[in-house]
């Protein structure tokens, strides 16, 4: 059993012993620190469909009534429609009730400010050291606080999907696209086939039945999404489309079955806006070259983050970025939001296919080629993640063909390749990403780099 507390939030599996798991008395304690830190007087709650969370949906809002505060239920929503209905409502923040790629046993809090967005690094070390001094203050009787329920968020971020500036509702009705989408037993089977009736596409929704029970792992990565690649492969499709659990990671797969590579997710969404908008990028460090490369060809600028959605939106606002996001399938577009978005990366991406009159595997081949591999490295309690981290720097650094980038974990650059090793902020394992021309040398250099951190523990 794990509880993970971090900047971003609260994450952990259900059951267990108070302190080690996420449970009722956990939920309480953090809730009650960041709406202490919130302040205010209003916080907008919602929820993907998860099993558990029901429950902490409960625990949350009657702490949150505790607290003295009005509590706006939007239900089952998407992580982006949560983000969007802190504006909307005016709240003081927000309470993600989501787990996002993580699998049915696990539940989290991600927490928001006012404008919507995650907590600043700064900011939620706060929550934490307030959770920690367990020192709190509810509200009498006299000024309990209430829910109201809300359930027209759904709808009114499809519409802001369609009011996008870029999304082109018309070219898509008229290419009468038919698209098969895996919504994994969570939320996206709830908005997704209302966003496809609003555009005019054909859909056929697997895995829609919105309870929790996920079908496969729910990280949208080649090895979990056989189902919906079989069934591209009987063909009758334009594209087939996955989202994780609170929908705001995309992944696309070509009408023939392959993988259009959740890495170009944002690289392709990219290209088309910097098509229409003059602009720059950003990404994070463990994202592909090939924004860069697509951004450079359009004239303009690219820029890389440290990991975390905050850190790329801080960079973005930073550089004045038009388009931004994470390797991972997710897209920031600023002029919806500062959050990852899939209902806003399927307006779009389905906006270039029509006004390019292409197929989904002919614009993947308008791209510079890359393939990454993703590795992982599972710890130990023992394990110390900074002295490794700090030893593979050291042994880098005096390689001339290496530039090594040290504000996340430790990224190697070499001239035809990069490899990235860091600490994950939502398991208990370090990620190792590598990249190259192909996968079989991008698997290489991240295992040779796997093998010297072994040898290290």
């Amino acid at each position: 059993m794990t509880l993970i507390k971090s900047i971003s939030g609260i994450r952990g599996t259900i059951g267990g012993r108070t302190g080690d798991t996420l449970n009722p008395l956990d939920i309480v304690k953090f809730t009650t620190a960041y709406a202490t830190f919130i302040g205010g007087r209003r916080i907008v709650v919602g929820r993907d469909g998860r099993i558990s969370g029901p429950m902490v949906r409960d625990v949350v809002c009657g702490t949150l009534v505790g607290m003295g505060y009005e509590v706006i239920d939007i239900g089952l929503a998407t992580t982006p429609t949560t983000e969007l209905a802190v504006r909307w409502h005016e709240a003081d923040g927000g309470i993600i009730i989501t787990a996002s790629h993580n699998p049915t046993q696990w539940n989290a809090l991600k927490l928001l400010n006012r404008e919507g967005e995650f907590l600043t690094a700064k900011d939620g070390a706060e929550v934490l050291r307030i959770a920690a001094e367990e020192d709190f203050d509810y509200a009498p009787v006299e000024r309990l606080g209430h829910v109201v329920m809300d359930n027209t968020m759904n709808q009114r971020h499809i519409q802001s999907v369609l009011d996008l500036r870029l999304v082109d509702t018309e070219a898509i009705r008229q290419r009468h696209f038919r698209v098969c989408a895996d919504t994994i037993n969570s939320v996206g089977g709830v908005i997704l086939p209302d966003l496809f009736r609003a555009l005019g596409v054909e859909y056929e929704i697997l895995n829609g039945e919105c309870n929790g029970q996920f079908a496969h792992n729910p990280e949208p990565l080649e090895k979990n999404l056989q189902g919906i690649m079989e069934r591209m492969r009987q063909g009758g499709f334009d594209l087939g489309i996955v989202v994780d659990p609170d929908v705001d990671r995309l992944a696309f797969i070509c009408e023939d079955g392959r993988m259009f590579g959740e890495e170009y997710t944002l690289v392709s969404v990219a290209d088309y806006v910097l098509d229409h908008t003059v602009g720059n990028t950003v990404s994070n460090l463990s994202s592909t070259r090939a924004l860069r490369d697509v951004t450079e060809r359009h004239g303009g600028s690219y820029s890389a983050a440290a990991v975390g959605e905050v850190n790329v939106t801080t960079k973005m606002k930073e550089v004045g970025a038009v388009i931004g996001g994470e390797g991972n399938g997710g897209v920031i577009y600023p002029e919806s939001h500062y959050g990852r978005d899939a209902l806003v990366g399927i307006g779009l991406f389905l906006s270039s296919l029509a006004q390019k009159g292409l197929t989904t595997s002919q614009l993947r081949q308008t791209f510079p080629d890359y393939q990454i591999a993703k590795n992982r490295i599972d710890l130990t309690p023992e394990t110390d993640v900074d002295a490794i981290l700090k030893r593979v720097k050291e042994m880098f650094a005096q390689n001339p063909e290496a530039k090594v980038n040290d504000i996340d974990g430790v990224k190697i650059d070499f001239p035809e390749a990069w490899v990235h090793l860091r600490k994950s902020n939502t398991e208990p394992i370090i990620r190792v990403y590598s990249e190259a021309q192909t996968i079989d040398e991008a698997d290489r250099i991240a295992k040779q780099l796997i093998q010297v951190v072994l040898d290290m523990q």
